[in-house]
């Protein structure tokens, strides 16, 4: 019996669908979208009002996903934010001559030893690369979006914004295959700490409250510095990195001294419970990102 690659596509996708999750073509072989780009928008059909990009084209819909599988043996891809999904890319070293670097599994497996919490059980793929995608659910009322290293070197996270190519798709490098079957865990808290996205900036005029802003930030430092210093085991270093990257940003608008702000922060996540060596890695790192991505005012005029 012949094996017909396009039959099989068409299940995973057909799978994937009747999990809830919504699905597009990829080229054949690739990781890349089948779908047109907006550059070669024909403006007709499902474009006619307008792009309509692979996030929105994505579908859970039988008959469209029956009808674009029947044109060509697609690869699947899953478009994780409107499937409610946030997917952990595990990767493995691209340098194969360093045997002595870490993966991107271990990685994550030392990120949760330091939380206090085992390594999530969870539906998983291996990717072509030998890498692991671990699938989870979003958490409500939190738009999460892409990450590359936040979490560490070779994590990275897919949800608004980004795809995972599906278990049963393959490449000239290899398969994507399920290792379990397809029960999906939510994100728990502590790691969705080390995803939200760090507080967006008032757009008030700063000249205008500069002294209201000073004393914001104080009252700030004296909250997130609570919050760490009380925060419960399993969740001490996502609420010291969520306090890095609040405050980072008075440290970017001048209203803070980022010495003071690593001190009060370095004492807090003592007192917590962690090590001066884990408070130093995860302040400087979530410090640095907030302030590089706050050093505009809010709406400095």
């Amino acid at each position: 019996m012949t094996h017909d690659p396009r039959s099989a596509l068409l299940r995973a996708a057909l799978d994937a669908a009747a999990l809830g999750w919504h699905v597009f073509p990829l080229r054949p072989g690739t990781k890349r979208p089948a779908l047109h780009g907006e550059q070669a928008c024909p403006g007709a059909g499902e474009c006619v009002s307008g792009h309509v990009k692979w996030e929105q084209r994505a579908t859970t819909d039988p008959d469209r996903i029956r009808a674009a599988w029947s044109r060509a043996p697609f690869n699947v891809g899953i478009a994780t934010g409107p499937s409610g999904l946030l997917v952990i890319d595990l990767d493995v070293p691209k340098d194969k001559s360093s045997s002595d670097a870490p993966c991107g599994a271990t990685t994550f497996a030392a990120l949760c030893e330091r939380a206090g919490q085992a390594v999530p059980t969870t539906y998983r793929v291996r990717t072509a690369s030998g890498g692991e995608h671990l699938y989870f659910t979003a958490p409500t009322g939190v738009r999460l979006t892409n990450t590359a290293r936040t979490i560490g070197e070779l994590v990275d996270t897919r949800a608004w914004g980004g795809y995972v190519v599906a278990a049963g798709s393959t490449t000239p490098t290899g398969p994507y295959e399920a290792l379990c079957g397809p029960e999906v865990a939510a994100l728990p808290d502590w790691l969705c700490g080390h995803l939200r996205p760090a507080p967006k900036p008032s757009q008030a005029p700063s000249v205008a409250v500069a002294g209201q802003s000073r004393r914001y930030a104080d009252v700030a430092l004296t909250a997130e510095t609570q919050n760490v210093a009380t925060a419960q085991r399993g969740a001490r270093e996502a609420a010291l990195f969520r306090a890095a990257r609040a405050l980072g940003r008075f440290v970017a608008w001048g209203d803070l001294p980022r010495h003071v702000v690593e001190q009060a922060l370095q004492e807090a996540g003592e007192t917590a419970g962690l090590t001066a060596a884990e408070c130093r890695s995860t302040l400087r790192s979530a410090l640095t990102w907030s302030i590089t991505h706050n050093t505009r005012r809010r709406n400095a005029a």
